[in-house]
């Protein structure tokens, strides 16, 4: 969304969201870049579990910091912010452990039929 809608006016044409926010953007690019070079990473599985949990901890970050800005706005205004977006991260962090849960059972496959040879 911050890169479809870098601003976000009201009816009034007074500006209400501004990508003007370099943590948050630089947060989400650190998990698309994350996430894209642990998908292309599938042949290594350590790194990728590594890579996994480092984009768990990003999210956690970036969910910290949603938080706070929901938490500093006051009340509502005429466009709310406070909506299901703040919630994103928490899908994806439940994905990114599902993920590595799926990866570490591949490895212990691999290593049971190593162990068969």
């Amino acid at each position: 969304m911050f890169l479809w809608f870098p601003v976000i006016l009201d009816g009034e044409g007074a500006v209400i969201v501004e990508r003007d926010e370099p943590l948050v953007l630089g947060l989400l690019a650190g998990t698309v870049l994350m996430s894209f070079i642990s998908i292309f990473s599938y042949k290594n599985r350590k790194r990728q579990m590594n890579l996994n949990r480092f984009n768990i901890l990003i999210h956690i970050i970036l969910l910290g910091v949603f938080v706070y800005q929901s938490l500093m706005l006051s009340g509502e205004i005429t466009i709310s912010k406070k909506g299901i977006g703040v919630f994103i991260p928490v899908v994806s962090i439940v994905f990114l452990v599902l993920a590595n849960k799926a990866i570490k059972r591949d490895e212990n496959l691999v290593k049971s039929v190593d162990r068969l040879r």
